[in-house]
């Protein structure tokens, strides 16, 4: 039988869940130009105006120029440059570990994470919440896999009783659909008292959270002992792309010698590093670029409450406004851009079924007018969606 995708694709038309791919045509910020349109844009994960700041842009630039365009080979061949290694230095510094280890991609990570760690014989427990990556990781891993209730250390210590083999804990630092941050203490605690390990994805807290930017580890003050494998993304609040895993010296050389998705894949680009390096310098010691983003959560919550649209509990840079109907949140979405806004509709399968979402992100570049805006925009359009949409 024939493979019948087009049937496939419009059932999912139907159902209001086709996706299409935005172009962008100017660089990252709040005023961008997508499919021909100006836009003011409430959808990028740029948390703190990196993605094109001119010292890093000078950064990438000088690398080229040092060290030319292509990684050439994998790292453990011939292409782990001076530039790699100095990011996975500052890597370790800025999260208080002793070791990281260098990604091309978030997905990469924690997919060379999870099956270098365990597999057949093992155990693997995730929030239900997870990012798609890591539970891809957790699948794929050959490990026994369950997930527990979100954000629940009693429903994970009800898995951890029936655990067999090495056991790991697997949990978003800042939930990228819904906001809210992992209870990390209570967490790390239950993993410990059984004897587990506890493993976090803060792609989304990294840079954000933290006084130094460190992220939800630094948040909340754990040790490597309580979190011992922590992964970061490096194209959010960093501005560039890549990932990383920080840990003991003993997990790192684990990962280079078992960590396939490493092992077989090209380095990224060293003058790419050398922008990250740049990013992540200024990241640690421009500590006053949180402090704008905070200040637009802080107006953009109350201003949306009262309008009468129903938030999660979030205190970071996502702030996703609940819909419910996958149609309505298409409809909110597109009245939004007819007056010059855009904010994504998230839809199943991305999110549960019955709770899309129109996610707004938050950054350190929008100014308060601009999202008082979008605020505006919102109260003039949420009273249109009609429920007979729903």
């Amino acid at each position: 039988m024939a493979f019948d995708l087009r049937a496939r694709l419009e059932q999912r038309r139907a159902a209001d869940l086709y996706r299409q791919r935005p172009l962008l045509q100017t660089p990252q910020g709040p005023q961008v130009v997508v499919d021909g349109q100006p836009l003011l844009a409430f959808c990028s994960n740029d948390y703190l105006g990196l993605a094109n700041h001119p010292e890093v842009i000078a950064a990438w630039r000088a690398g080229a120029e040092r060290w030319g365009v292509g990684g050439g080979a994998s790292h453990l061949v011939i292409g782990h440059s001076t530039p790699h290694h100095e990011v996975e230095e500052a890597l370790a510094e800025l999260t208080g570990r002793p070791r990281a280890l260098l990604f091309t991609t978030g997905y990469m990570a924690n997919l060379g994470a999870l099956t270098a760690l365990v597999g057949q014989g093992d155990t693997v427990l995730q929030d239900r919440l997870n990012h798609a990556s890591l539970l891809d990781a957790g699948l794929l891993s050959g490990a026994r896999f369950n997930r527990y209730l979100h954000n629940d250390a009693n429903s994970l210590a009800s898995r951890l009783e029936k655990a067999v083999g090495n056991t790991l804990v697997v949990t978003d630092g800042v939930f990228s659909m819904d906001g809210d941050i992992a209870d990390l203490p209570a967490l790390a605690a239950t993993a410990k008292s059984r004897d587990a390990w506890l493993m976090v994805d803060d792609a989304h807290g990294f840079g954000t959270l933290g006084h130094n930017g460190g992220g939800i580890v630094e948040h909340f003050g754990l040790s490597t002992e309580q979190v011992p494998v922590l992964i970061g993304t490096l194209g959010k609040a960093c501005g560039t792309a890549g990932a990383f895993v920080a840990g003991s010296e003993e997990l790192i050389e684990c990962l280079i010698q078992f960590a396939r998705p490493y092992i077989y894949t090209t380095s990224q680009p060293p003058a790419l590093a050398c922008a990250t390096l740049r990013s992540l310098q200024l990241l640690r010691h421009e500590h006053w670029r949180r402090e704008p983003l905070a200040a637009l959560i802080q107006q953009f919550r109350p201003g949306a409450e009262q309008i009468g649209l129903q938030l999660m509990d979030s205190f970071t840079a996502i702030q996703p406004i609940l819909i419910g109907d996958s149609a309505r949140a298409l409809r909110l979405s597109q009245m939004l851009r007819e007056r010059g806004l855009l904010v994504t509709a998230i839809r199943p399968p991305t999110v549960p079924a019955g709770s899309a979402r129109l996610r707004v992100t938050l950054s350190a570049a929008p100014s308060a007018a601009q999202v008082q805006l979008l605020l505006e925009a919102l109260a003039d359009c949420y009273p249109l969606l009609e429920p007979a949409d729903a």
